[in-house]
């Protein structure tokens, strides 16, 4: 089941599901806020490649487990990020805010 639908989230909002149809550019275009998107590996890939990603808030924990998903899918081309704020927290954690140079 793919497509848009609003998501009442306290102040409201949208929940996009599965394949949208486009519905990305649709949330994208309309006034107001920044989007949020949150979700599973496939979700977050999907984006990547659709290019509507212009922000991305990375977090590197003081840890390496030697497993996990690859955070960015293949490519057919470079995304050029450019770091606009870095935050270390006393527990090691860094949280890492890039911008995508080529929007």
């Amino acid at each position: 089941m793919g497509g848009l639908g609003s998501a009442d989230a306290g102040g409201g909002g949208w929940l996009l599901r599965g394949g949208g149809e486009g519905d990305e550019f649709k949330l994208k275009a309309e006034p107001g806020k920044d989007l949020v998107a949150a979700g599973g590996t496939q979700f977050m890939h999907s984006l990547i490649k659709l290019g509507v990603v212009d922000e991305y808030r990375l977090w590197v924990l003081p840890a390496a487990t030697g497993k996990g998903a690859p955070l960015f899918p293949e490519l057919d081309q470079p995304v050029n990020l450019r770091l606009v704020k870095s935050t270390a927290f006393p527990s090691g954690v860094l949280e890492l805010v890039y911008t995508a140079v080529d929007k």
